[in-house]
């Protein structure tokens, strides 16, 4: 006879196996555009194409620089009113692109016209590109804007209450206090935060306190219930659900503000109701349910790093604070001291969720902030009430906002004391600890490993084969880091293409730029992390045309040789040098250049007139060479003819249309990168 208990757990598993199908089926299946989606109009080509479309803004306007706007035409990096924003029509989403910015909101419906095409991917896995960037949020197209009409501007109270909140607290409060206060009330993902702001919060490992997560929901739900405790049951649970609906609404439906709405929902029927529930059990049932309901949360980072944290503080949480507990020194006869349980639980919970979530930092950012559990101990005692506060600001901004003056009289100190904590271990050396993006097999590895050494109740020698493993993953990462390497990264722009070679010889780099637009800047910036580099040794920039952001490329490198503001090119057997890394100028009258990457020798060639100038100087070719253009049939012939056949022959676009170029060409294509390491 089959027991009560098996059948439970019978029916337990089974559950879990429909939850867990219902989840590898949403990985499984393609995300693809409808049969009426917008990019359909254009057929197989990529565009542009004349298009009229109808549909609802799901997003108020956001600004972006006109480089951004118009994908580094090589224009002038100063800002320029450009705006984008996601369109929803009946079959389909795209991005409109308006210059100048309008005056429009989010829920008006439109009718627009202009240009529409595909987005252009991005040239390097490294790199964002419009095209992965709309794919995220299921669009495959982007119209620019020529002419827009509103044909209805249906009433949005929840939209305008976000936006009288964050836009009243950063008038009474300045930017920076009143964004922060705003962002601890509504999200940073809806609270037009400065710039700066933003990444001392991510290089001091503070980023979650700004974003809406289970920890602000936690502090509203506190509240709530502390304040109904006399009264009812039901009343009660009224009150908590109009809280978290409330916050819900006001954070936006984002993939970690619903995990946390359900969670919190869950756990507070369990409490007041007196039954017991897994949390682990539950964080899993709740993962599962929403990416069986939309499985493009799961490419949302916010909602990655929210599960791994939470994970983490329900798995290693506790066995980490008995760890710290244990190794804190004792007091007079062997007793714990007093301020041990505390600062051991203190410590903890940033340990625990810092430890899961690195393998995500590595793998999205390739970067590790390097003092976020001390900065998250320092911060912990001011989160909770300065959260609780902005709170209160808020209900007085909607309600009373004659008080918000008076009351941030009591808060602004508070709100400036968070700031400076945040700007200090920001402002630390090696704040943020850049070590290149891992590939995606080493970042599996690394997280296997690392969380077997955190969950408890393993066996003490799979801990030491798990030590094991993490040593060889992060001794391969180092190694691929160090070798010698040339990256080539293309981009066909208006005006010509933009290329960049990035040349690495043991863990440092160099770099050689054909533009020295800060476009050009932001993009060496991206790569510069994700490849691990912390500081190029040199730069040099040929764009005849100076940058208008001189001090990006400063910051870069201690030297930049840039031809566009003043420098004197590099004469005829001058040379840029550190040590593995060199270039030297062919000649005068061409940009042509020798690069050495350890022991390989380059060639270099970025126009034709740098090609003829090489054929004409007599002079042997190296092993490798790369042209910043497509050459015809001769050049192909007259270079594989100059010597033994080459490892490497590069250029700089398309193939063309004609056969695929012979070995041992390749080519970039329109957007695209190649990699060749050293030997």
């Amino acid at each position: 006879m089959v027991s009560v208990d098996r059948i439970r757990r019978l029916l337990k598993a089974g559950l879990a196996l429909l939850l867990a199908g219902l989840f590898l089926a949403s990985l499984l299946r393609p995300v693809v555009p409808g049969p009426y989606d917008p990019v359909r109009l254009l057929g197989l080509g990529d565009g542009p194409s004349a298009a009229m479309l109808r549909g609802t803004l799901l997003e108020d306007p956001r600004p972006v620089l006109q480089s951004q706007a118009s994908k580094g035409a090589g224009l002038p990096g100063a800002a320029v009113p450009a705006c984008r924003a996601l369109l929803e029509t009946a079959g389909g989403r795209t991005e409109l692109q308006f210059e100048p910015c309008p005056n429009l909101r989010q829920g008006w419906r439109l009718r627009v016209t202009g240009s529409l095409r595909r987005p252009q991917p991005a040239p390097h896995p490294l790199l964002a590109g419009p095209a992965e960037r709309l794919a995220r949020q299921q669009s495959w197209s982007r119209l620019k804007v020529e002419q827009f009409q509103v044909l209805e501007r249906p009433p949005t109270p929840v939209l305008d209450l976000r936006r009288s909140i964050a836009a009243r607290l950063i008038q009474a409060a300045g930017p920076e206090r009143g964004g922060l206060l705003a962002a601890l009330v509504l999200g940073s993902a809806v609270v037009p935060l400065p710039l700066d702001l933003r990444q001392d919060f991510r290089a001091s490992g503070l980023s979650h306190a700004l974003a809406a997560s289970g920890f602000h929901l936690t502090v509203l739900l506190g509240l709530v219930t502390a304040l109904a405790r006399p009264l009812g049951r039901s009343l009660r649970l009224l009150l908590a659900a109009g809280a978290m609906l409330l916050f819900l609404l006001l954070a936006g439906a984002q993939g970690s503000v619903v995990r946390a709405v359900l969670m919190g929902g869950a756990a507070l029927l369990a409490l007041e109701f007196g039954r017991r529930i897994r949390p682990l059990g539950l964080l899993a049932a709740v993962v599962v349910l929403m990416l069986a309901w939309n499985r493009l949360w799961l490419a949302d980072v916010g909602f990655q790093l929210s599960v791994a944290a939470t994970a983490g503080l329900l798995v290693s949480a506790t066995p980490l604070e008995r760890r710290i507990k244990a190794w804190l020194p004792a007091g007079s006869e062997g007793r714990q001291r007093r301020w041990a349980a505390p600062l051991a639980a203190a410590l903890a919970v940033p340990l625990a969720a810092t430890i899961w979530t690195l393998p995500l930092q590595l793998l999205h950012f390739g970067v590790v902030p390097a003092y976020a559990v001390p900065a998250n101990l320092v911060v912990a005692p001011l989160l909770t009430p300065l959260t609780l506060a902005a709170m209160g600001l808020a209900v007085a901004a909607v309600l009373l906002p004659g008080l918000l003056q008076p009351l941030l009289v009591a808060v602004n100190p508070v709100a400036q004391v968070l700031l400076a904590i945040a700007k200090g271990f920001a402002g630390l050396p090696m704040a943020q600890w850049q070590l290149g993006r891992p590939m995606p097999v080493l970042v599996a590895l690394f997280a296997l490993f690392l969380l077997a050494l955190v969950v408890p109740g393993l066996a003490q020698h799979w801990r030491r084969w798990a030590l094991a493993g993490l040593a060889l993953v992060v001794a391969s990462h180092l190694l691929l880091l160090s070798a010698d390497q040339l990256l080539l990264v293309h981009q066909d722009v208006p005006g010509g293409g933009r290329d960049l070679l990035i040349a690495r010889h043991q863990g440092r780099a160099a770099l050689i730029g054909s533009r020295g637009d800060p476009y050009s800047c932001q993009q060496v910036s991206q790569l510069a992390t994700g490849l691990g580099v912390s500081r190029f040794d040199w730069l040099l920039l040929l764009d005849p045309v100076a940058s208008s952001d001189p001090a990006c490329w400063k910051r870069l490198a201690p030297l930049v040789l840039a031809y566009g503001d003043g420098s004197i090119p590099l004469a005829a057997g001058e040379r840029l040098a550190s040590p593995g890394l060199e270039v030297e100028a062919l000649s005068m009258d061409s940009h042509g250049l020798h690069l050495r990457v350890g022991k390989r020798q380059w060639l270099l060639l970025p126009d034709r007139q740098a090609l003829w100038s090489w054929h004409h100087s007599g002079k042997t070719r190296p092993e490798a060479v790369w042209l910043g253009f497509r050459p015809r049939p001769k050049d192909q012939r007259e270079l594989l003819a100059a010597g033994p056949p080459p490892r490497w022959l590069w250029w700089s676009g398309a193939s063309g249309a004609g056969p695929s170029p012979p070995a041992p060409w390749q080519a970039t294509g329109i957007s695209g990168s190649l990699l060749a390491y050293g030997g």
